[in-house]
């Protein structure tokens, strides 16, 4: 064995280090035992078995940056159009707010600031029907989506407390930016379920995520969790989908092999001598885990042996559609072959003015390519077993900005999700008569997390990190009236 020596004996840590080849035989172990051959071990990772019966074994997770309209998306309120252009004392809105918890406990000339920047309530700016044979209400710039209705579970309740743009990483880790950094809802089921497939990350983003001013990289960070818990960016339009995940063209593969033989035994050699060192052991995975990716992502990202049909479906074909398209068909993919949680960004949906012309846009780009999905994802038998989630960081108020634009509004909005245990056709919550305030079973985004870990198998209040106390309302709690 190599190591230092005290009075003719092996240093305990580099015995460990040398028995389990260092951290490559830790990844080993948590392999054998995700496979069942192996005992559990206590690993920095935190794999191990699902707390309770498994319903969904991935999620894909859309998000909509800048914050869509709830109202001209899947909760339109028709006395909008009623009291359109009408002051707030001429409508329902000023008893609305003044009788709403937040106004009550917090702010009392709450109603007086709206009154001065939202005088005259705004009516919807696009038509709204019954769909499917669940017959939710769904808004007519969704034609796809509101194809799939009776498969997605809407939640009308949602609420948060951030009225700016760092809502974006609020809506993903459950605290406010001012409260600091912690693990994000992909951080948390990659700590706590591991890997499927050992050749390819187990989150993965798509699509450019929120700035620095709105958390930056925050929403799909591991914290204190570890560097190794964090999303590896994927880019979605480029022949090299991860960043150093194609080997020098010069290099043969047995230098390739040789190279990395070289680089485990220094990363070993490293981690004897700096055992607390998070960063080191994230590199050392990720170096790992690059090249193992090498030989596997190609054959993801290859979309030339999917059918005209499936490209179609989602969108290929056409120019406004193309983008998520891409993300939404390689994030299946990326599920299919194993990875645990993919993250799509579609950013652009601040409508503080002309709202109309915003959603037409925003709302073409995404509708037909997550429909698809949805759909291909049925087809081949794997909606059952994938999460499929839908949000977006708050909703817009129900009062005109600018004469044809809504600002930020975190007191009720909506989310939707559907396959992975989902109870599909259901409406979950309600905001009120104008879409103000989320009025009935009321979700904090925490909620949300809980629900999905719970269909991953997954406890919230069972993932604690020894140093790190989490209050009540990160835990959470899941949707029940949603769950299959």
């Amino acid at each position: 064995m190599n190591g230092a020596r005290q009075c003719g004996k092996v240093q305990r840590r580099t015995f460990l280090s040398d028995c389990g080849m260092g951290f490559t035989g830790l990844a080993l172990g948590a392999t054998l035992y995700r496979d069942g051959v192996a005992k559990p071990v206590e690993l920095e990772t935190g794999v191990g078995t699902p707390h309770f019966p498994v319903r969904a074994k991935s999620v894909i997770w859309f998000f909509m940056m800048g914050g869509t309209s709830h109202l001209e998306s899947f909760d339109p309120k028709p006395a909008l159009n009623r009291y359109a252009g009408r002051s707030l004392d001429e409508s329902p809105l000023k008893e609305i707010i003044t009788d709403s918890p937040y106004y009550r406990k917090n702010v009392r000339d709450f109603a007086g600031v709206l009154r001065d920047l939202y005088p005259r309530v705004y009516p919807l700016q696009i038509g709204y029907r019954k769909r499917g044979e669940s017959g939710i209400e769904v808004s007519d710039w969704w034609p796809h989506l509101s194809e799939c209705i009776d498969d997605m579970a809407v939640v009308r309740s949602m609420w948060t407390t951030d009225n700016d743009h760092a809502a974006q990483l609020q809506f993903h880790t459950g605290r406010h930016i001012f409260d600091g950094f912690y693990p994000s809802i992909g951080s948390w089921v990659h700590y706590g379920l591991g890997s499927l497939n050992d050749n390819l990350p187990q989150f993965v983003t798509l699509g450019s995520g929120p700035g620095i001013c709105c958390g930056g990289p925050g929403a799909h960070d591991g914290s204190y969790l570890g560097p190794a818990h964090s999303a590896v960016p994927m880019n979605a339009s480029a022949r090299e989908a991860f960043a150093y995940g194609q080997p020098g063209v010069k290099q043969s593969p047995a230098e390739r092999r040789g190279k990395r033989r070289l680089l485990r035994e220094l990363n070993q050699l490293a981690g004897v001598e700096y055992p607390e060192d998070d960063q080191m052991r994230a590199r050392i995975r990720a170096y790992e885990l690059a090249f193992r990716m090498q030989s596997e992502v190609p054959k993801v990202v290859d979309l030339t042996g999917e059918s005209q049909r499936t490209l179609d479906l989602y969108g290929l074909n056409n120019k406004a559609t193309a983008g998520v398209g891409r993300m939404s068909l390689l994030a299946r993919r990326l599920v299919e072959h194993g990875v645990r949680f993919v993250q799509i960004y579609h950013d652009g949906w601040d409508a503080h003015s002309k709202l109309k012309q915003n959603h037409t846009t925003q709302i073409e780009q995404v509708d037909r390519p997550i429909a698809g999905l949805l759909k291909d994802l049925k087809l081949r038998g794997m909606l059952d077993e994938t999460l499929v989630v839908w949000g977006t960081e708050f909703g817009r108020t129900p009062g005109a900005e600018r004469s044809d634009g809504r600002d930020h509004h975190p007191y009720g909005f909506s989310v939707w999700l559907a396959g992975g245990g989902i109870r599909g056709g259901t409406v979950a919550g309600a905001t009120d008569e104008l879409g103000f305030h989320a009025v009935e079973d009321r979700h904090y985004v925490t909620d949300l997390h809980a629900t999905v870990l719970h269909q991953l198998g997954l406890d919230s209040r069972r993932l604690e990190i020894p140093g790190h106390k989490r209050l009540e309302i990160d835990f959470g709690r899941p949707i029940r009236e949603i769950i299959a």
